[in-house]
């Protein structure tokens, strides 16, 4: 096992690692930028360095620097949580140069799992169902527009290197495909420094919905069940759930086989989630593998029992997994609502702020991931979650009541806050009823 692992991170991510190190014995490091000075993260871990200035490039994305401070406090790991550099293969190839273990899977797989293109095509190879669209990667809107009519309409534009529901557009007919190409390609340029773009048929209201999978380096691959997380604004979830509503027991151990198909063609390492599309008549497609632990991991963690971060640093340890697929169970029903500064009357613009009054639910089947506190302030350099609140009840009805009465107690003042927004989801007669999809919030801002 590790002596000091380094979270390349911040937030509640990094909380949540550090957390799990020290419950095995682990030292830690974390690394901050100067506008993070005061976060918990830094509080909380064995060591603390600096790591650059506020902007992402100059600290959390500066690959030179995090490695430097690996060295320079002797950590032999690094885990680098979700966003920033959690999904770059350059970096889990110096990490690999440096004799410093990513806890993750192998530079190798996350470049061929990144870049979404690639990663269409190694699954129609290993006979995984995918969406019909464009193969290899498009770098011009004239050459988008000449293969979009072999897709059809409407389609997504998608950036090859992407994520997060960053360059992103859809084209309803053959005259948009141009300035919808040119905005997502400009936008994933700047997200992600790369502007190799594909696309596919646009599914239209289609579910999302994941499976998590574990996998260790003596080839043993499980599944731990499935998260619907259909409820999101801008491609970004806010809330998800486990199980879904949605599949039946057949459906369910359908797409669990094929989840752990994906990770066995690709020799996958650690935890990932393999993403699906889900049709209301069953029809599933594979949409993307995600080489990181998920924002949404706790409700499984909730329903199985599993520590995933855990089970991550044993993995990449060169444990062997310790449970099969027919030892894991799922017990009860998970929800996990995300509080972010944001306005979501205004286009869900981030508001971030001085925190002056924080009050955070608390009873049986209530968790908090955070790393908030009376008095921090939140930075406008970074994504604008606060939290998450997850519960887990007997049922999908007590869950949703216990989340209900949970956000009424959420009390965090200073900024504009969407717990108010999240509360409206969760009142909705159609959201109750299990009648949602991808388009969701759309429908339900327009009344509908």
């Amino acid at each position: 096992m590790f002596n000091k692992i380094l979270i390349a991170n911040r937030g509640e991510i990094a909380v949540r690692i550090i957390r799990a190190c020290r419950e095995l014995g682990i030292h830690t490091v974390a690394v901050y930028s100067t506008a993070d000075r005061e976060s918990l993260h830094t509080y909380l871990a064995d060591e603390a360095v600096c790591i650059g200035r506020p902007k992402a490039t100059d600290s959390y994305l500066n690959i030179k620097r995090i490695i430097s401070a690996a060295v320079i406090t002797g950590a032999t790991a690094i885990h680098p949580g979700f966003g920033f550099l959690s999904e770059n293969p350059k970096f889990a190839k110096v990490c690999e140069e440096s004799n410093i273990k990513l806890i993750g899977p192998s530079s190798h797989v996350i470049e061929l799992m990144g870049n979404k293109a690639m990663a269409r095509n190694t699954m129609i190879e290993a006979g995984i169902p995918v969406v019909p669209g464009t193969e290899g990667i498009i770098t011009s809107a004239e050459e988008a527009v000449q293969k979009a009519s072999e897709i059809g309409f409407p389609l997504i534009i998608k950036a090859a290197n992407g994520g997060g529901g960053k360059g992103m557009r859809v084209a309803y007919n053959q005259e948009e495909v141009h300035s919808m190409f040119v905005l997502a390609q400009k936008e994933a340029k700047a997200s992600f420094n790369d502007d190799g773009m594909y696309m596919e048929k646009y599914i239209t209201e289609p579910k999302h919905v994941e499976f998590q999978i574990l996998a260790d380096s003596y080839g043993q691959v499980v599944h731990l069940g499935e998260r619907d997380c259909s409820i999101q604004r801008r491609h970004q979830k806010i809330i998800e759930e486990a199980p879904s509503i949605a599949l039946t027991k057949e459906l369910r151990k359908e797409m669990g086989e094929t989840a752990i198909s994906v990770a066995k063609a690709i020799q996958y390492e650690n935890a990932g989630t393999v993403e699906f599309l889900l049709g209301d008549d069953g029809t599933y497609y594979f949409m993307e593998m995600n080489t990181r632990i998920q924002v949404e991991h706790p409700i499984t963690e909730m329903i199985t029992g599993i520590d995933l971060i855990k089970e991550q640093i044993k993995i990449a340890a060169g444990r062997e997994l310790v449970m099969n697929q027919e030892e894991i169970t799922f017990r009860g029903h998970a929800i996990e609502c995300r509080i972010n500064a944001e306005d979501a009357s205004k286009d869900f613009r981030p508001t971030p702020g001085t925190i002056h009054n924080l009050l955070l639910p608390s009873g049986n089947g209530i968790r908090i991931d955070g790393a908030i506190y009376n008095g921090y302030s939140i930075p406008p350099y970074y994504d604008s979650m606060l939290a998450k609140l997850i519960v887990h009840g007997k049922d999908r009805e007590e869950a949703l009541a216990k989340m209900k009465s949970a956000l009424t107690e959420f009390m965090v003042e200073g900024m504009v806050s969407n717990i108010d927004f999240l509360g409206e989801i969760l009142d909705n007669k159609e959201f109750i009823k299990g009648n949602y999809n991808t388009s969701f919030l759309e429908k339900m801002k327009e009344g509908c």
